[in-house]
């Protein structure tokens, strides 16, 4: 190890770090402006490594800043299971990317002695890059970084980040849960896809086709590849396919959900079927405009409910007895609630913002299906659900037609959801097989409940801190009196709801409120300002009204 400790001093001065840059690791590992990364991702590189000692397991890095501007980039590491790093090694990212040059050995000593490291593992690393133009050499040091400690590595080239999240997944799972190459990936969703859409009944070349925005991004590049693998299921048009456009540039699914209008370079008309990816295709939202040109956004809690709808209906009918959950956050929508509760009988788990924590809570049932209103989500089925449906869908014995039909559905669903994280390509073609088995328009999905009115405010405050909540950051505990206030506001309106929450990186704390109608749900976004405002420190002007200005 002393001689590969040498290596790493020798390799870190050339990939140097500047001096008093400080950068945290938080759910979306480090994201900034590309240029003052180059030493982040060398440090990454050995962190993998022995995060790969330590789990004894094939460890992922991902170069990629998502739904950010093309000149920033970014890098997060995926966990044996295809999921996001364990909490506790978040804060040895953070120490190892701050540590000055001369301190960087002891660092990975400190690692090494608290985590009982042994030296002599071997480690493997599997590395992906999103296109950015900084994300050549950025992956190159990382692979740097791996290598200075003796790693072993397998570079996927560009990649998605879901796929990234998927090969360290099979190559830990010893191909069980399938061949870790992007080709196998294919593969085995478009098999599942095209099993599925057999349930569904003649449809015409209009029924099946898709519009896309790739964000200009990975995801363009990537559905390009996917759609070989495809046969005639599906018929899809790319827009924003990079060759021309700037990666996220008025464009991708956080602008389209943001704006709530479709993205600039695509050409839509009224009724026809479209969706957004993000820049490293985790996130997808989809849209139509009307014949009114109204513009209509579904979002992740629409998704969440076509998907759990769906597969609530199969369960019944294969006559599974699983417990099935939509897990949401207080941002989803009061209606969204409502309809899974109420009419489709399903459980709802109300956790924390933040996809870790729906992740987290999701494990909980059988069947666990998350989205955030941002479109990152996915469905989770547990070892004992998977059995089952498997064990159906392979009983050759007189179980009735209806049963096992039902079964194999369940299975080929299975097969095209990515359980390790959200995928906007493993998603759309769920969604795709959904529409299609129901022969349901994107105008009737859209139907299924109407959104109450809502709107989101920040307010800027001294300390952000002064905020605490619980119930799943629905009440406020503290500043005193903050919540009776809200709740006294919430009173003076129908069908009404908010909630106030600290940020998670600036001193603002963000308001949301819902109501029956536009106006009142304006209005009461502005009361709970003016309550936060007033109570919990605000700094700057008192919020104004929202149409003071009319």
């Amino acid at each position: 190890m002393m001689a590969q400790f040498e290596e790493v001093s020798k390799q870190s001065s050339l990939h140097p770090k500047p001096a008093g840059l400080v950068l945290q690791y938080g759910t979306a590992g480090f994201r900034t402006n590309s240029k003052h990364l180059d030493h982040i991702m060398f440090r990454m590189g050995l962190l993998a490594v022995l995060r790969s000692k330590k789990t004894k397991a094939t460890i992922g890095i991902m170069v990629t800043a998502s739904h950010n501007p093309e000149e920033d980039n970014g890098v997060k590491l995926v966990d044996p299971m295809g999921e996001m790093l364990a909490a506790a090694w978040e804060s040895y990212a953070t120490m190892l990317a701050n540590a000055e040059q001369e301190e960087l050995i002891s660092a990975l000593n400190e690692i090494i002695e608290k985590e009982e490291i042994d030296k002599s593992q071997e480690a493997s690393v599997f590395v992906g890059k999103d296109t950015r133009s900084s994300s050549a050499s950025l992956s190159q040091a990382v692979l740097d970084g791996v290598h200075a400690l003796g790693g072993h590595s397998k570079d996927y080239g560009l990649v998605t980040t879901p796929q990234l999240h998927y090969m360290v997944c099979c190559k830990n799972t010893q191909g069980k849960y399938g061949d870790a190459t992007v080709e196998g990936y294919y593969k085995k969703l478009c098999q599942a896809f095209t099993q599925l859409i057999g349930n569904a009944s003649n449809r015409t070349d209009d029924q099946k086709h898709l519009c896309v925005d790739g964000a200009n991004g990975i995801g363009a590049l990537k559905l390009r590849e996917m759609m070989t693998h495809l046969n005639k299921g599906l018929q899809v048009t790319i827009f924003n396919d990079g060759s021309k456009g700037k990666l996220n540039h008025q464009c991708g699914a956080d602008f389209v959900k943001v704006q709530q209008k479709p993205p600039t370079g695509i050409q839509v008309n009224p009724g026809d079927r479209c969706c957004s990816f993000d820049g490293d295709a985790d996130r997808i939202v989809y849209y139509f405009t009307d014949s009114q040109q109204v513009f209509h956004l579904l979002d992740g809690d629409k998704i969440a409910t076509l998907i759990s709808t769906f597969l609530k209906e199969l369960l019944i009918q294969a006559g599974l007895n699983l417990r099935i959950a939509v897990v949401q956050t207080a941002y989803a929508n009061g209606s969204s609630t409502h309809y899974l509760e109420n009419t489709m009988n399903v459980t709802v788990r109300c956790t924390k913002t933040g996809v870790k924590h729906l992740h987290h809570a999701a494990l909980e049932f059988d069947v666990g299906v998350y989205f955030e209103a941002n479109g990152h989500g996915t469905v989770l089925f547990s070892k004992a659900a998977e059995d089952q449906i498997q064990q159906l869908a392979q009983d050759s014995s007189s179980i009735d037609d209806e049963r096992k039909r039902a079964a194999l559905m369940l299975q080929s669903t299975v097969n095209v959801i990515n359980q390790t994280v959200g995928d906007a390509l493993s998603d759309m073609l769920l969604i795709e097989a959904i529409l299609a088995i129901k022969g349901m328009t994107v105008e009737q999905w859209d139907r299924i409940y109407t959104d109450l009115p809502n709107r989101q405010l920040k307010v800027k405050v001294s300390d952000r801190r002064v905020i605490d909540t619980t119930d799943a950051e629905r009440r406020a505990v503290s500043p005193a009196g903050l919540q009776d206030a809200i709740d006294g506001l919430v009173k003076n309106y129908r069908n009404a709801r908010s909630f106030v929450r600290p940020s998670g990186t600036e001193d603002v704390v963000r308001v949301y409120a819902e109501a029956d109608t536009q106006e009142s749900a304006d209005a009461l976004a502005h009361d709970v300002s003016l309550a936060v405002y007033r109570r919990a420190g605000g700094v700057g002007e008192e919020p104004k009204p929202l149409h003071s200005q009319t």
